[in-house]
């Protein structure tokens, strides 16, 4: 019973370090871009997305790392539509996401194509009459031919400088030094509290009686996205949309290309045997109905972040029930 306390009182701290660490956190990227006069959205494809990917990419090294390659996929996959259908969803709801143009020509379209690249490197059996479904090392470095062309584009993309003359002359919340300390403290407060949240809810979860895999079909996989939750929806309340919409669509583009193509690259080909179709097709359906909804309004509003949320809702039934 002390152990059960000990566990919760720690969840709770979790908690706590994840919202105020989110709330550092994007203050300081907010305030970065100001001082360096590169679009938020920049801030938001790199150092907001690649931060909040951490925990990802950290547990699809360690379960390669011990022959886990279920999980390794589990994770890309689950990660990216949690990604899109929860998160983008809960803040639409928060508030509708204006899109800007520039998004929708570029860096949506690639966010899919990435998602549709993943998808043909991976269904052999469908597409070459292969005997399984794997992903090997040459895949791998495929996918990371595609993120160098994505960094090629952030990097044209800091050149530019395309926002707008208010935007340039905005005054930065704070000095740069501050600005980086900022993202380094509440980056940390985010890693660190979203490993104190997986793992007291999980020793809660084996107490009580939860097996091993609805453990991890609920509390593995939000955890791990935790901190793109966190730090969306305290971005979308403090009005920081580019912030909200860079995070995503680089945490997804992070999540196929370094968390997916990274350790493959390392340790060669993985075989997932728990692969399902319906997986793959949810991780095209989510990439494109973001991209359909961005399209038509260049905005998700509030009744599309209602649609994106019964889907994931009937998504993670289905994988629960089957």
């Amino acid at each position: 019973m002390e152990g059960m306390i000990w566990n919760i009182l720690l969840l709770l701290l979790g908690f706590v370090l994840l919202i105020k660490g989110a709330d550092v956190f994007v203050d300081g990227a907010s305030s970065t871009a100001s001082n360096f006069k590169v679009p938020k959205i920049l801030i938001g494809l790199t150092i907001v997305a690649f931060g909040t990917s951490a925990p990802e990419f950290a547990v699809s090294i360690s379960a390669l790392a011990s022959g886990n390659s279920d999980m390794v996929l589990g994770n890309v996959i689950g990660s990216c539509v949690l990604n899109i259908l929860l998160i983008l969803g809960i803040a639409a709801l928060i508030r509708p996401i204006k899109i800007k143009d520039n998004t929708v020509k570029k860096e949506l379209p690639m966010c899919l194509l990435i998602s549709l690249l993943l998808a043909v490197l991976f269904v052999d059996t469908y597409l070459v009459g292969g005997d399984i479904n794997q992903i090997t090392r040459a895949d791998a470095l495929v996918i990371l031919l595609f993120f160098a062309v994505f960094l090629y584009y952030l990097i044209t993309l800091a050149r530019q400088k395309r926002e707008s003359k208010a935007e340039k002359d905005e005054k930065p919340e704070h000095a740069l030094w501050k600005s980086l300390v900022f993202v380094g403290v509440g980056l940390a407060g985010i890693i660190f509290g979203s490993d104190l949240v997986v793992n007291n809810a999980s020793a809660i979860a084996t107490t009580i009686g939860m097996s091993e895999r609805l453990i991890s079909l609920t509390i593995i996989a939000f955890g791990t996205s935790l901190p793109e939750l966190v730090t969306t929806v305290v971005a979308s309340r403090k009005g920081e949309q580019d912030l909200v919409v860079g995070n995503i669509i680089g945490s997804n583009i992070f999540n196929i290309c370094i968390v997916l193509g990274v350790p493959v690259a390392i340790f060669g080909t993985i075989t997932p045997v728990g692969f399902q179709m319906l997986d793959i097709i949810a991780l095209i359906a989510s990439a494109a109905m973001l991209f359909i909804f961005a399209l038509t309004k260049r905005k998700i509003t509030r009744a599309e972040g209602g649609v994106m949320l019964a889907a994931f809702v009937a998504y993670y039934a289905t994988i629960v029930l089957i």
